[in-house]
Protein backbone atom coordinates (compact mmCIF):
# COMPACT_ATOMS: atom_id res chain seq x y z
CA UNK A 1 0.00 0.00 0.00
CA UNK A 2 1.31 3.47 -0.88
CA UNK A 3 1.97 6.20 1.69
CA UNK A 4 -0.91 8.22 0.27
CA UNK A 5 -3.22 5.22 0.60
CA UNK A 6 -2.19 4.72 4.22
CA UNK A 7 -2.82 8.40 5.01
CA UNK A 8 -6.24 8.33 3.35
CA UNK A 9 -7.08 5.17 5.29
CA UNK A 10 -6.02 6.72 8.60
CA UNK A 11 -8.05 9.93 8.22
CA UNK A 12 -11.45 8.37 9.10
CA UNK A 13 -9.89 6.67 12.14
CA UNK A 14 -8.37 9.93 13.37
CA UNK A 15 -11.64 11.80 12.85
CA UNK A 16 -13.55 9.06 14.69
CA UNK A 17 -11.20 9.15 17.69
CA UNK A 18 -11.35 12.97 17.85
CA UNK A 19 -15.15 12.95 17.79
CA UNK A 20 -15.12 10.19 20.41
CA UNK A 21 -12.78 12.17 22.68
CA UNK A 22 -14.67 15.46 22.31
CA UNK A 23 -18.11 13.91 22.78
CA UNK A 24 -17.12 12.14 25.99
CA UNK A 25 -15.26 15.17 27.38
CA UNK A 26 -18.36 17.30 26.84
CA UNK A 27 -20.36 14.74 28.82
CA UNK A 28 -22.64 13.97 25.90
CA UNK A 29 -22.48 10.39 27.19
CA UNK A 30 -21.79 9.54 30.86
CA UNK A 31 -18.13 8.67 31.38
CA UNK A 32 -18.86 5.41 33.18
CA UNK A 33 -20.82 4.20 30.15
CA UNK A 34 -18.45 5.40 27.44
CA UNK A 35 -15.03 6.62 28.63
CA UNK A 36 -12.87 9.01 26.56
CA UNK A 37 -10.46 7.58 24.03
CA UNK A 38 -7.51 8.88 26.07
CA UNK A 39 -8.75 6.94 29.11
CA UNK A 40 -8.97 3.77 27.02
CA UNK A 41 -5.37 4.27 25.85
CA UNK A 42 -4.20 4.71 29.45
CA UNK A 43 -6.03 1.51 30.38
CA UNK A 44 -4.46 -0.28 27.42
CA UNK A 45 -1.00 0.81 28.59
CA UNK A 46 -1.71 -0.34 32.12
CA UNK A 47 -2.92 -3.75 30.97
CA UNK A 48 0.17 -4.15 28.77
CA UNK A 49 2.60 -3.17 31.52
CA UNK A 50 0.95 -5.44 34.08
CA UNK A 51 0.99 -8.35 31.63
CA UNK A 52 -2.73 -9.03 32.05
CA UNK A 53 -3.57 -8.27 28.43
CA UNK A 54 -0.62 -10.16 26.94
CA UNK A 55 -1.24 -13.26 29.08
CA UNK A 56 -4.90 -13.43 28.08
CA UNK A 57 -4.11 -12.64 24.46
CA UNK A 58 -1.51 -15.43 24.37
CA UNK A 59 -4.11 -17.91 25.62
CA UNK A 60 -6.63 -16.86 22.99
CA UNK A 61 -3.99 -16.78 20.25
CA UNK A 62 -2.85 -20.33 21.02
CA UNK A 63 -6.42 -21.62 20.82
CA UNK A 64 -7.10 -19.81 17.57
CA UNK A 65 -3.88 -21.01 15.94
CA UNK A 66 -4.37 -24.62 17.05
CA UNK A 67 -8.02 -24.83 16.02
CA UNK A 68 -7.52 -22.90 12.79
CA UNK A 69 -4.54 -25.03 11.76
CA UNK A 70 -6.37 -28.30 12.40
CA UNK A 71 -9.59 -27.12 10.77
CA UNK A 72 -7.82 -25.67 7.73
CA UNK A 73 -5.70 -28.76 7.09
CA UNK A 74 -8.73 -31.02 7.45
CA UNK A 75 -10.82 -28.74 5.23
CA UNK A 76 -8.20 -28.59 2.48
CA UNK A 77 -7.64 -32.36 2.53
CA UNK A 78 -11.34 -33.20 2.56
CA UNK A 79 -12.13 -30.51 0.00
CA UNK A 80 -9.42 -31.78 -2.33
CA UNK A 81 -10.76 -35.32 -2.21
CA UNK A 82 -14.36 -34.19 -2.70
CA UNK A 83 -13.42 -31.76 -5.47
CA UNK A 84 -11.43 -34.35 -7.39
CA UNK A 85 -13.73 -37.34 -6.90
CA UNK A 86 -17.37 -36.78 -7.83
CA UNK A 87 -18.58 -39.97 -6.16
CA UNK A 88 -17.08 -38.91 -2.81
CA UNK A 89 -18.57 -35.46 -3.21
CA UNK A 90 -22.04 -36.93 -3.76
CA UNK A 91 -21.61 -39.26 -0.78
CA UNK A 92 -20.53 -36.67 1.80
CA UNK A 93 -22.29 -33.57 0.51
CA UNK A 94 -25.71 -34.31 2.11
CA UNK A 95 -24.42 -34.80 5.66
CA UNK A 96 -22.02 -31.85 5.41
CA UNK A 97 -24.87 -29.68 4.15
CA UNK A 98 -26.86 -30.65 7.24
CA UNK A 99 -23.99 -29.88 9.65
CA UNK A 100 -22.72 -26.68 8.03
CA UNK A 101 -25.63 -24.37 9.06
CA UNK A 102 -25.17 -25.22 12.76
CA UNK A 103 -23.20 -22.36 14.40
CA UNK A 104 -19.93 -23.57 15.90
CA UNK A 105 -20.82 -22.14 19.29
CA UNK A 106 -24.06 -24.16 19.15
CA UNK A 107 -21.96 -27.30 19.68
CA UNK A 108 -20.63 -25.92 22.99
CA UNK A 109 -23.29 -27.41 25.32
CA UNK A 110 -22.91 -30.86 23.77
CA UNK A 111 -19.11 -30.71 23.83
CA UNK A 112 -19.16 -29.52 27.45
CA UNK A 113 -21.05 -32.70 28.33
CA UNK A 114 -18.83 -34.96 26.21
CA UNK A 115 -15.36 -33.58 26.99
CA UNK A 116 -15.97 -31.18 29.85
CA UNK A 117 -14.74 -27.62 30.29
CA UNK A 118 -11.07 -27.31 29.45
CA UNK A 119 -8.47 -26.17 26.96
CA UNK A 120 -9.64 -28.62 24.29
CA UNK A 121 -13.18 -27.18 24.16
CA UNK A 122 -12.44 -23.87 22.37
CA UNK A 123 -9.95 -25.60 20.06
CA UNK A 124 -12.63 -28.05 18.89
CA UNK A 125 -15.13 -25.21 18.43
CA UNK A 126 -12.61 -23.27 16.35
CA UNK A 127 -11.87 -26.43 14.37
CA UNK A 128 -15.56 -26.71 13.52
CA UNK A 129 -15.98 -23.06 12.54
CA UNK A 130 -12.88 -23.02 10.30
CA UNK A 131 -13.33 -26.47 8.74
CA UNK A 132 -16.47 -25.74 6.73
CA UNK A 133 -15.46 -22.42 5.06
CA UNK A 134 -12.12 -23.90 4.01
CA UNK A 135 -13.80 -27.12 2.85
CA UNK A 136 -16.36 -25.44 0.62
CA UNK A 137 -13.87 -22.88 -0.70
CA UNK A 138 -11.47 -25.68 -1.62
CA UNK A 139 -14.21 -27.62 -3.41
CA UNK A 140 -15.30 -24.48 -5.27
CA UNK A 141 -11.73 -23.67 -6.29
CA UNK A 142 -10.97 -27.19 -7.50
CA UNK A 143 -14.19 -27.50 -9.48
CA UNK A 144 -13.46 -24.13 -11.06
CA UNK A 145 -10.17 -25.31 -12.57
CA UNK A 146 -10.33 -25.49 -16.36
CA UNK A 147 -10.61 -29.19 -17.38
CA UNK A 148 -8.52 -28.46 -20.49
CA UNK A 149 -5.55 -27.59 -18.27
CA UNK A 150 -5.91 -30.88 -16.39
CA UNK A 151 -6.23 -32.86 -19.64
CA UNK A 152 -3.18 -31.11 -21.06
CA UNK A 153 -1.14 -32.02 -17.97
CA UNK A 154 -2.19 -35.68 -18.24
CA UNK A 155 -1.41 -35.69 -21.94
CA UNK A 156 2.10 -34.50 -21.11
CA UNK A 157 2.52 -37.42 -18.72
CA UNK A 158 1.45 -36.07 -15.31
CA UNK A 159 0.31 -38.86 -12.99
CA UNK A 160 -2.99 -38.89 -11.08
CA UNK A 161 -1.08 -37.99 -7.91
CA UNK A 162 0.92 -35.19 -9.53
CA UNK A 163 -2.04 -33.44 -11.15
CA UNK A 164 -3.75 -32.40 -7.88
CA UNK A 165 -0.48 -31.26 -6.30
CA UNK A 166 1.03 -29.35 -9.21
CA UNK A 167 -2.02 -28.25 -11.21
CA UNK A 168 -5.32 -28.32 -9.34
CA UNK A 169 -4.34 -27.04 -5.87
CA UNK A 170 -2.18 -24.14 -7.15
CA UNK A 171 -4.99 -22.96 -9.42
CA UNK A 172 -7.48 -23.28 -6.54
CA UNK A 173 -5.33 -21.26 -4.12
CA UNK A 174 -7.28 -17.96 -4.43
CA UNK A 175 -10.50 -19.70 -3.37
CA UNK A 176 -8.73 -21.65 -0.63
CA UNK A 177 -7.29 -18.45 0.84
CA UNK A 178 -10.74 -16.88 0.75
CA UNK A 179 -11.91 -19.74 2.96
CA UNK A 180 -8.89 -19.31 5.23
CA UNK A 181 -9.63 -15.62 5.73
CA UNK A 182 -13.27 -16.36 6.50
CA UNK A 183 -12.26 -19.14 8.89
CA UNK A 184 -9.78 -16.89 10.70
CA UNK A 185 -12.37 -14.18 11.30
CA UNK A 186 -14.90 -16.71 12.55
CA UNK A 187 -12.24 -18.34 14.76
CA UNK A 188 -11.69 -15.14 16.74
CA UNK A 189 -15.43 -14.65 17.21
CA UNK A 190 -15.86 -18.23 18.40
CA UNK A 191 -12.92 -18.19 20.81
CA UNK A 192 -14.23 -15.00 22.43
CA UNK A 193 -17.69 -16.54 22.85
CA UNK A 194 -16.27 -19.80 24.23
CA UNK A 195 -14.04 -17.98 26.72
CA UNK A 196 -16.92 -15.81 27.88
CA UNK A 197 -19.05 -18.87 28.55
CA UNK A 198 -16.73 -21.60 29.79
CA UNK A 199 -13.01 -20.71 29.94
CA UNK A 200 -11.39 -18.67 32.76
CA UNK A 201 -8.55 -17.27 30.64
CA UNK A 202 -8.32 -15.40 27.35
CA UNK A 203 -9.65 -12.15 25.91
CA UNK A 204 -13.24 -13.40 26.19
CA UNK A 205 -12.79 -14.21 29.88
CA UNK A 206 -11.27 -10.77 30.45
CA UNK A 207 -14.28 -9.26 28.67
CA UNK A 208 -16.84 -10.98 30.87
CA UNK A 209 -14.93 -10.16 34.07
CA UNK A 210 -14.77 -6.51 33.02
CA UNK A 211 -18.52 -6.50 32.42
CA UNK A 212 -19.19 -7.71 35.96
CA UNK A 213 -16.94 -4.91 37.30
CA UNK A 214 -18.46 -2.25 34.99
CA UNK A 215 -14.99 -1.60 33.49
CA UNK A 216 -16.15 -0.26 30.14
CA UNK A 217 -12.62 0.94 29.36
CA UNK A 218 -11.26 -2.62 29.65
CA UNK A 219 -14.12 -3.93 27.51
CA UNK A 220 -13.29 -1.44 24.77
CA UNK A 221 -9.60 -2.39 24.96
CA UNK A 222 -10.54 -6.06 24.48
CA UNK A 223 -12.70 -5.20 21.49
CA UNK A 224 -9.87 -3.15 19.99
CA UNK A 225 -7.46 -6.06 20.43
CA UNK A 226 -9.98 -8.40 18.81
CA UNK A 227 -10.38 -6.14 15.77
CA UNK A 228 -6.60 -5.76 15.40
CA UNK A 229 -6.04 -9.52 15.57
CA UNK A 230 -8.74 -10.20 12.96
CA UNK A 231 -7.21 -7.59 10.67
CA UNK A 232 -3.70 -8.97 11.25
CA UNK A 233 -4.75 -12.51 10.35
CA UNK A 234 -6.46 -11.30 7.18
CA UNK A 235 -3.38 -9.31 6.15
CA UNK A 236 -1.09 -12.28 6.79
CA UNK A 237 -3.21 -14.60 4.65
CA UNK A 238 -3.43 -11.93 1.95
CA UNK A 239 0.36 -11.54 1.96
CA UNK A 240 0.95 -15.30 1.77
CA UNK A 241 -1.56 -15.64 -1.08
CA UNK A 242 0.11 -12.83 -3.01
CA UNK A 243 3.54 -14.38 -2.54
CA UNK A 244 2.37 -17.82 -3.66
CA UNK A 245 0.37 -16.72 -6.68
CA UNK A 246 2.14 -13.58 -7.95
CA UNK A 247 4.04 -15.52 -10.61
CA UNK A 248 0.96 -16.60 -12.54
CA UNK A 249 -2.08 -14.60 -11.42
Amino acid sequence: MSVRGMVVGCVPIIVFTLVWECATRMQVVPGYLFPPFSTVIVTLYGLLVSGVLLDNLASSLFRVLAGLLLGSVAGIMMGTVMGCREVIDRSFHPILSLLYPIPAIGWAPLLMIWIGIGEILPIILIFLCSFFPVLYSTITGIKGVDPDVINAARTLGASDLRVPVTIILPLALPDIFTGLRLGAGMAWRVVIAAEMVAIPTGIGALLIRSESLLRVDVIIVCLMVLSVMCLAFERVFQYIETRLTKEWR
